[in-house]
């Protein structure tokens, strides 16, 4: 099992809690927690393999997603009352998972031999499309088109990863470094309250 695998596995755990967790706040029957833990799983994911050509999809050749999606769905059902603060912990699994589908989607555009604004865009795609399906489904306005930095890391991070690679650093080095930059970025900005500017004025 190579270390990319094991981020896959990683990214696809915690999107699926991240999913689920979301979907309690919601009091959705069980059903419907385990659908959107899937999508945001994969959502991200198959919209790449769609746009990019790869057939069939990444979660349908390989049904060890599917059980990986099941065990993560199981465990935070389970585990929801230890889990008291939801959105610090929603938070928490979100964002590993924004840092670790960051390097998947890079690492992917780079093996299609993509130009890297491409890259950076499969990238950015891969890591927050997830989500965007997730809070559509639970009737919220997506992240993404809020003034949150949440793109905004999984673009730095991909330009990360591109800089590092060109630069032949190690694999490891490489996914360390941006998962690092992906997820000390969304920190600060919460803990700090940063955010993009808006055009919009306070009433």
């Amino acid at each position: 099992m190579t270390l990319f695998h094991i981020l896959d596995i990683l990214g696809i755990i915690a999107f699926a809690i991240s999913g689920s967790l979301v979907a309690m706040r919601k009091k959705l029957d069980p059903f419907g927690v385990f659908i959107i833990a899937f999508a945001t799983s994969v959502g991200g994911g198959t919209l790449r393999d769609v746009l990019i050509g790869a057939q069939p999809v990444f979660w349908m050749k390989n049904t060890e997603y599917i059980f990986i999606i099941t065990a993560s769905y199981v465990f935070a059902i389970i585990f929801r009352k230890k889990l008291k603060y939801l959105s610090k912990s929603l938070f928490l699994f979100d964002t590993i998972g924004l840092g670790l589908y960051t390097i998947m989607g890079t690492e992917i555009g780079l093996q299609a031999n993509f130009h890297p604004i491409i890259v950076v865009s499969i990238a950015t795609m891969t890591a927050s499309f997830g989500g965007v399906i997730r809070d559509i489904l639970c009737n919220e306005i997506p992240i993404i088109f809020r003034k949150d930095i949440y793109v905004t890391a999984a673009v730095l991070g991909s330009i990360t990863y591109l800089i590092l690679h060109n630069f032949n650093f190690s694999d490891t080095i490489v996914y360390v470094s941006t998962s690092v930059i992906v997820i000390s970025i969304r920190l600060t900005a919460v803990l700090f309250k940063l955010s993009l500017p808006t055009f919009y004025s306070k009433k």
